[in-house]
């Protein structure tokens, strides 16, 4: 199945990129979302992480906090995309993708697009497929609706690179 969510943030990509680029639970910012249930109950960060902005293919984005597994950087183009693998199928295949891709709308506006997409071998949490095909789809939306409502709000209420050097200029 595929999943598809956006959302349009009122910042430029490369002021949404850094939110996107330190998610994970544990040792990471946070997943944005339901803190309580993919957090460990820590707080989602509320700003920029500069350790956690270099990336590299492979590196984990934990699903859960003390979690040696989740998701894996499969591919990325810093400021456009991410796409993250979780899972493996025959021949190292991931059996759940979730790509996050920064799409420019004019200088001010990014439209952010996720798609989760898993393969016909995925069982959430070893569910039957038809309880897969149900619930999996209500619950990403819940989950994936209160991500992207909070990378917007923390990215929007960044003040970006050009409004601190105004601002210092002015001073």
């Amino acid at each position: 199945g595929s999943l598809t969510h956006a959302i349009t943030i009122g910042r430029p990509g490369r002021e949404v990129w850094p939110w996107i680029v330190q998610m994970g639970a544990g040792s990471r910012a946070g997943w944005y979302s339901y803190d309580r249930l993919d957090n460990g109950g820590r707080p989602s960060a509320e700003c920029i992480m500069p350790n956690l902005q270099d990336i590299a293919v492979g590196t984990l984005f934990p699903a859960l906090p003390g979690a040696k597994d989740g998701f894996n950087v499969l591919q990325y183009e810093p400021e456009t995309s991410l796409v993250l693998g979780a899972g493996s199928a025959a021949g190292g295949t991931p059996l759940v993708t979730w790509a996050f891709l920064l799409q420019r709308i004019d200088e001010r506006r990014t439209r952010l697009i996720t798609r989760a997409r898993g393969g016909p071998s995925y069982r959430f949490q070893g569910l039957p497929q038809w309880t897969v095909m149900l619930i999996v789809p209500l619950v990403h939306f819940v989950m994936q609706r209160k991500q992207l409502l909070g990378i917007a709000r923390r990215a929007e209420s960044t003040r970006s690179t050009r409004e601190r050097g105004a601002r210092t200029e002015a001073a």
